[in-house]
């Protein structure tokens, strides 16, 4: 009788092994302690971070500041992440320095990892330091390797620049600004008095006196993970950023565009103002930003929102689906200067270079150029009656210039400038007749610097003057009608 043939292991135990081994070689790495974990994650959202914001300030494009992208949804780490990314944009100059002395290049795959690599490296000279090699991967084992070849680089560096400490290394170009935290109150969804007092449980707040909805909470209030912030209940929005819409001031049922629209506050806003009646068209370009400028609008709960992935100069004022617009938010691509401290653009590379007067004119130049297309293209709009221009800019190249250069088309389109927020103290600069109606907000003040133009359409403001005040022929008929009624009744009587 022959014997049967041995049994052979099924090959699914074999898999089943190989894939237990392998999650056991995952858990392996983070053997150590939560708070090694904590900072190797940190690092690795930092340095992702770290690569959009220098990739933005090479090309002079950001895709956001360094808040904003810090604070997006896919961070889970914001607090860590942030303080790595601010500490080694700080750092930058002077590991790029010693770095390369020490040996460690950033060539072949490492190449893929030099932002990794710095963030790596500024944790490990100047902060966690002994968590960086717990828990490390490729990255940390391939720095603690040259440990000592770095920090020996470092030592040569200072005795170069004859400094004593590491600190002093690194110039202290953060000004020192205290400035309110600003939330406005998104009332498509909650209301002020709810919203103050669900934030008064963890500080004291107070009405703005100039933006209604906006609440003035103390300078460093954290509330980047407050559920109000997270359900769309309440927005950080600075006070200058949201006076452009206020100023707009759309009625309810008007069509309106807004032109330049990401991130969204300022679209989300007007549906607020509007009480989410009539219809708004968001339009954006760049395909990042609308990405972000959706995420707004729908954590928002706008719901008259429609968002118009294109460009505003390629948009044919007569078509039928642009030619009935009302009104026109402009605020478009500028400098950024009036919000250099908010968006800590003095840790960008590009600020040494500012810094050292050589700015960026063509830059400025180019942006211009653009600015006083787009502001002619929206008043080109045939049915449009009212149009705010903005930027966050303090340079006069991108504000009144851009204004000026303007008013020949706005007089023949029967537009006027009108000054918006009558009452506030800082005018545009004194450049032309009319510009005291433009509008600056002061840094100083513990604001952004934005500028605001609001022209209106003559036609609008004779429709409002014809409601309010009776034509004299009128006046006259009430008064001689109310006399007779007086003489008749004084008959009967």
């Amino acid at each position: 009788m022959a014997r049967p043939p041995p049994k052979r292991k099924p090959k699914k135990t074999m898999m089943t092994t190989t894939t237990t081994t392998t999650k056991n070689n995952n858990n392996n790495r983070f053997r150590g302690s939560a708070e090694g974990r904590s900072a190797y994650f940190a690092r690795r959202e930092a340095a992702n971070v770290l690569k959009k914001v220098l990739q933005g300030d090479a090309r002079r494009r950001a895709v956001g500041s360094i808040k904003t992208l810090v604070y997006a949804p896919s961070v889970r780490n914001k607090k860590a992440t942030f303080a790595l990314v601010c500490e080694t944009l700080k750092y930058l100059p002077v590991l790029k320095d010693i770095l390369p002395e020490a040996g460690v290049l950033m060539t072949g795959k490492w190449k893929r990892h030099q932002e990794l690599i710095y963030v790596t490296a500024y944790d490990m000279l100047f902060g966690q330091k002994s968590s960086v090699i717990e828990g490390g991967g490729p990255v940390e084992k391939y720095l603690a390797v040259r440990e000592k070849t770095i920090l020996k680089s470092l030592a040569q560096l200072l005795v170069r620049k004859k400094i004593k400490c590491p600190e002093d290394l690194v110039l202290n170009g953060q000004p020192s600004v205290v400035r309110p935290r600003y939330v406005r109150v998104n009332t498509l969804k909650y209301d002020v008095s709810s919203a103050i007092q669900e934030l008064e449980k963890i500080c004291k707040v107070k009405k703005d006196d100039v933006v209604p909805d906006l609440l003035v909470l103390p300078a460093g209030t954290d509330l980047h993970d407050h559920p109000l912030v997270v359900n769309g209940s309440v927005f950080l929005q600075g006070k200058a950023s949201s006076m452009p819409a206020f100023a707009l001031n759309p009625e309810p049922g008007w069509k309106v565009l807004d032109a330049c629209a990401a991130p969204g506050n300022k679209t989300i806003q007007l549906a607020a103002i509007m009480d989410g009646k009539g219809e708004i068209t968001a339009c954006e370009l760049n395909d990042k930003r609308v990405l972000h400028l959706k995420d707004t609008i729908k954590r928002s709960g706008a719901s008259n929102v429609t968002v118009f992935h294109g460009d505003f100069l390629g948009i044919n004022p007569k078509d039928p689906l642009f030619s009935k617009i009302q009104a026109i938010l402009l605020d478009p691509s500028c400098s950024g200067s009036g919000t250099s401290i908010e968006r800590l653009d003095h840790l960008l590379p590009s600020s040494e270079v500012n810094d050292a007067g050589k700015a960026n004119n063509d830059r400025i130049w180019k942006l211009a150029s653009f600015q006083k297309k787009a502001l002619a293209h929206a008043l080109s709009f045939p049915a449009v009656e009212r149009v705010v221009y903005s930027t966050c800019s303090l340079h006069q190249m991108e504000n009144e210039d851009v204004v000026m250069s303007a008013l020949p088309l706005a007089t023949s389109l029967n537009f006027n400038l009108v000054s918006p927020f009558p009452k506030w103290p800082h005018r545009g600069l004194p450049v032309f007749e009319g510009s005291e109606k433009l509008l600056r907000t002061d840094p100083a003040e513990g604001m952004d610097g934005f500028f605001i133009t609001l022209f209106v359409k003559k036609r609008e403001a004779k429709k409002k003057t014809r409601q309010l005040i009776p034509y004299p022929y009128k006046m006259h008929a009430w008064l001689r009608l109310h006399k007779v009624g007086r003489k008749k009744r004084g008959r009967k009587i």
